[in-house]
Formats: C-alpha cells, sequence, structure tokens
C-alpha cells in the first residue's frame, strides 16, 4: 500500500460519509439540490448506503487490495451516475461529482499500482 493511496482514499472516505450523513439527515439544501435533478428522496438511503459502503471499501483497501479496488471502481460508477443525472437536468454545477470521481479514478488507479 502506497502512502499515496492512503492519502486519497481516507481523504474520499472522508467527504463520501459527509455526503453519505447529509443525505440520512435530509439536510434541507441536499435536499433541493439533489431532488432538483429528477432524483426522487425515497433513493436517499440506497444513495447513502452506497456511499458508506464505498467509504469503508476504501478503508479496508489499505489493508486488502482487492476490496480497495472493488471500492474505488464502485465509487467512480457512483459518481458517473450522478454526473449523469447533473447533465440530463441540465444542471452546470457539476464541480462536485466530477472532482469527487476523478479522487475515485485516483484512489483505484494507485491501489492497482500499488500492488
Amino acid at each position: 500500500m502506497s502512502v499515496a493511496y492512503a492519502v486519497v482514499a481516507i481523504a474520499l472516505a472522508a467527504a463520501l460519509v459527509m455526503s453519505a450523513t447529509a443525505k440520512l439527515t435530509r439536510q434541507p439544501r441536499i435536499v433541493e439540490a439533489i431532488t432538483g435533478l429528477g432524483v426522487p428522496v425515497t433513493w436517499f438511503p440506497p444513495l447513502a448506503a452506497a456511499e458508506i459502503a464505498g467509504a469503508v471499501g476504501l478503508v479496508v483497501g489499505l489493508w486488502v487490495p482487492a476490496v480497495g479496488i472493488a471500492a474505488g471502481i464502485g465509487v467512480v460508477l457512483y459518481f458517473v451516475g450522478a454526473v449523469t443525472f447533473h447533465v440530463r437536468a441540465n444542471d452546470r454545477e457539476l464541480a462536485a461529482p466530477v472532482v469527487l470521481g476523478l479522487l475515485a479514478v485516483a484512489a483505484t488507479v494507485l491501489r492497482i499500482l500499488s500492488l
């Protein structure tokens, strides 16, 4: 495991947990932003669960490379979906999902390279 993977994975895991918490506590700003993209509130718990699973997988990936790689791929796919919803809604606020998606790509690549 590389120090670079550890730094990126832990930072991304923290961001994922914060995002999941915002969804689970239904913070008004988050509810308005996400429902404005066409995502129903009923999707919030499964989306938060996916984020938490990704965060846990990235951290476990510090010791179990295959778990880190799988989690990284899952998080990349999660953010591909997020960007897709933004684009379909003609929303130009793409910075957060794009940056987090790129961090997920970086974490996945770093975990693979550190095998």
